[in-house]
Parts: C-alpha cells; structure tokens; sequence
C-alpha cells in the first residue's frame, strides 16, 4: 500500500527521479506503463546495486601479488570506454560508474561495488550531480561528508584512496549548464577535496586544472556537451589517473 501511495505521488508530480546527467525528465500527466514501471524501478533500487551485481560475483579471487583496482563515480567514469574513449586497455581496471549517480548513492553501493572486490585501489571521482540536485538538493558539508565516508571505508578495508577533483563545465554547447552546476561551488568543493586529501594523506587527481581554459570553462576540443569527456578528454584524464594509480601503490602521495 505504502509502495501505491508514493508510485502514485511520484506520478502525480510528474517528476521522475534523475538517473542522468541531465535536467530531471518531466512525465506527462498521464504516464505509461512502461514510465510507470521505470520509477517503480528506482524505488526499488535506488542506488543501483543491481547494475553490478552479476559482474561482481563473476569476478575470481585476487591471483597472488594482484592489485586490483576499481574506479567509482558517476556518467564521466561509466562513459569511459563505454563508448567513448579507451578505458585503461589491457590494465583490467574495473569501471563502476554509473550514469546519474549522487555521492549518497555511491556510498550504498560502496561495500558491494568495491570493498567486496578487494581493491588495492579505488579512484573515486563524484559530487557534480550532487551540486546538479540530481537527487535533491545538498550541500557541500552533505558531499563532503560522503566522500570522508567512502573514504575512511575503504581505508579501514586497507585500500589505498585517490579521490579526483571535479571537471569544469562549460556553457558552450548548454548555458544552463553554469546554473546546475554553479563554478564557485565546483570550485569550494575541488579544494576541499584537494585540502582533504593532502590532510589525510590519499591520493589527489587533478583533472580541473588540466582541462580548464582560460576562461574557466570546460576546454571545448575535450567534450561534445560541455559537461561529459569525449574521446580525447578522456586522453588527458588517463595519465593524470595512471600516475595516482601507481603513487599511491608505492605509498606516494600529493
């Protein structure tokens, strides 16, 4: 009955809850079945555990002297080689982004797309579609709160953190996109995140300040929307992250 109530709220609102990097998608006053179905869905899994779940029993035993490693984020990491771009060929580096995603959704899947597998490593890279409001509003302590979880799980599970700073975005192609996702606020939270790292000692990437241009937008050559990395984003990313990778296994940091 409970679970009536709220499809039927939901529907009512015309709002559907936001799966993607995108402005939430509004229903129509009378939705479908198949629209029904969809936010039936989400409310049964809000965080996605199902997206991984297979993969992730799939996955053999750590072979001896294996440092696994898993990249936790949001659409900028479930695109990366999926289609756009090459994920880190023949590293075996495990993709667990999924497109849409909040940091309080990533911290319910913490345990079972990462911890569970034994990483030596996990690269997070989250917090623009909480600042988007893709699952609500938050606020940078809310973010940041997240991120020390995720954070302080993996280190109590002996996994060595890198946690990436937010990208730029860019008005060129979208000029709402600096009203979901305001630079000031992208800003405050990459030092944050940058100031939290060195504190505690994680591993840091720096992709802002690697693809920002003078302007302080996202530079246009590395996205097709102003907001995801095309291929040759991507191309800049990748040694930025390989580095972290290896600092931080040889306990190097920031």
């Amino acid at each position: 009955m409970l679970r009536t109530i709220i499809l039927g709220f939901a529907c009512s609102l015309a709002s559907a809850i936001a799966m993607a990097d995108t402005p939430r998608q509004v229903l129509p006053e009378h939705p479908t079945a198949d629209q029904k179905a969809d936010i039936e869905r989400r409310l049964n899994d809000w965080p996605q555990l199902e997206r991984f779940a297979s993969e992730n029993a799939a996955y053999p035993p750590l072979k001896p002297g294996e440092k696994r490693v898993v990249f936790m984020g949001d659409s900028i990491t479930d695109g990366w080689g999926r289609p756009t771009g090459e994920f880190f060929p023949g590293k075996g580096y495990i993709n667990h982004g999924i497109s849409g995603q909040t940091t309080p959704q990533m911290l319910v899947r913490f345990r079972p797309d990462v911890i569970a597998l034994k990483p030596a490593v996990v690269v997070i890279l989250a917090g623009t579609n909480d600042i988007a409001g893709n699952t609500g509003p938050s606020s940078l302590q809310a973010i940041e709160g997240n991120l020390t979880s995720m954070a302080e799980l993996a280190k109590a599970n002996h996994i060595h953190v890198v946690i990436a700073s937010l990208l730029p975005i860019s008005n060129y192609n979208d000029p709402t996109s600096s009203a979901r996702r305001p630079p000031a606020t992208i800003n405050a939270l990459n030092a944050w995140i940058r100031d939290y790292t060195k504190r505690e000692q994680f591993g840091y990437i720096d992709y802002y300040s690697a693809m920002v241009d003078k302007t302080g937008q996202l530079r246009a050559e590395l996205s097709g929307d102003g907001l995801h990395p095309n291929a040759e984003g991507y191309k800049v990313m990748a040694p930025l992250a390989q580095k972290a990778i290896d600092d931080a296994l040889a306990g190097r940091t920031h």
